[in-house]
């Protein structure tokens, strides 16, 4: 429990010291809780994404292999992906960002 609250102190330290106030969720996360995708599918695209760059050195972002997987559908990716700039301007509009 100790050591918990030690990494989580940490981790807010390092957000405080780089002026990050929160993480923004990724592609991946929002497919998952808007439950277009199980987090094992989620996983599966990581492990293609990753062996791809360290083979070949391409860079898929996680909605194409997704797509291309048949694990999401273009509505969904496109649903996604509008619930991702609708966060990011959101959050470019507060004001303490200005």
């Amino acid at each position: 429990m100790i050591k918990d609250q030690q990494s989580q102190n940490s981790n807010i330290d390092i957000r405080q010291d780089m002026g990050i106030d929160h993480l923004e969720k990724r592609f991946g996360i929002i497919a998952v809780e808007k439950k277009f995708i199980a987090l094992g599918q989620l996983f599966e695209a990581m492990k293609i994404q990753i062996a791809e760059d360290l083979s070949i050195g391409t860079h898929r972002l996680i909605g194409k292999i997704l797509l291309e997987q048949e694990d999401i559908n273009l509505s969904q990716l496109e649903e996604v992906l509008d619930s991702m700039r609708s966060k990011k301007s959101v959050k470019n509009s507060s004001p303490e960002r200005q």
